[in-house]
């Protein structure tokens, strides 16, 4: 609806301005597509193929997604110093203000579904969305301001506005791109996640310690990997009991995440000085 709307005005007014919001729109639209996809590839289980999952996909569409948002980011940015060089006078700008007050409006119904869907879920995908949406909120507001102005005589606003929405535009791919390339190389998870396996590793009463604790994110799923240090009188069953609790404790910590943990005895207590044998 936005976009029909949208392109509607855009048509009527020629306002560079409604034409950035139109661009972003679609952006919104085609990401939310490429997301829904790679969301439903990277859920696939693991097969022979690819025994840790198909999590990766969704790190892949999002470097493509930055490319593509990049390249309408730069298109509009031609198109809005075009204008600056050769203005033109905005038609039917209460059309235009029409629509961006109906945009506003069904922003306000979007961010409500996903605030409820946020209580359900917990989604980090959906939070992340929802914050880009209350972003657009202050775009469409600035799009009005623009257009009033331009209609009380401002020339050259409409371009200006268009052009500082053609750069948040860029920001976001920016920081999809990123992200999506600090997940494809691993990188650890966020360190206050990091503390919080730690601590649910070691809260368990048998481990005394723990090391080479790694973690990484692929898709949907968190992998952990981690050393637990256990006295090395343990008998072998006891000591998988307490790896399989260190295990259950971590995914409490990250529901559905991947764990392995490996086991290595440490001496109970400091055993006495041997004289060498005689």
């Amino acid at each position: 609806m936005l976009i029909t709307a949208k392109l509607a005005a855009w048509l009527l007014t020629g306002s560079v301005s409604l034409l950035a919001s139109l661009v972003d729109s679609l952006m919104d639209a085609a990401a939310s597509l490429v997301n829904l996809f790679a969301v439903q590839y990277s859920l696939e289980p693991s097969d022979e193929a690819h025994r840790f999952g198909h999590g990766k996909a969704e790190s892949l569409a999002g470097l493509a997604q930055a490319t593509f948002i990049a390249g309408s980011a730069a298109f509009l940015m031609l198109h809005a110093v075009d204008r600056l060089l050769h203005p033109r006078p905005l038609e039917d700008v209460a059309v235009g203000v029409g629509v961006m007050v109906f945009a506003i409006l069904a922003t306000l119904g979007l961010l409500a579904v996903q605030r409820y869907v946020i209580r359900r879920t917990g989604s980090t995908a959906i939070r992340a969305d929802a914050l880009h949406y209350r972003s657009d909120l202050l775009v469409n507001v600035s799009i009005i301001l623009a257009l009033v102005l331009e209609m009380r005589g401002w020339s050259g606003l409409d371009s200006l506005f268009a052009l500082g929405i053609a750069g948040y535009i860029l920001y976001s791919a920016w920081h999809i791109g990123h992200d999506a390339f600090q997940l494809l190389m691993d990188r650890e998870l966020a360190p206050e996640v990091v503390e919080q396996v730690r601590a649910a590793a070691l809260a368990q009463p048998a481990v005394r310690g723990i090391h080479d604790l790694r973690t990484r994110q692929s898709g949907q799923t968190a992998f952990v990997q981690l050393h637990i240090e256990l006295d090395s009188g343990m008998l072998l069953s006891q000591a998988h009991a307490v790896a399989d609790r260190v295990e259950a404790a971590i995914r409490d910590t990250l529901p559905g995440c991947d764990v392995i943990v490996h086991q290595d005895p440490v001496t109970a207590a400091p055993q006495p000085d041997r004289l060498p044998a005689e």
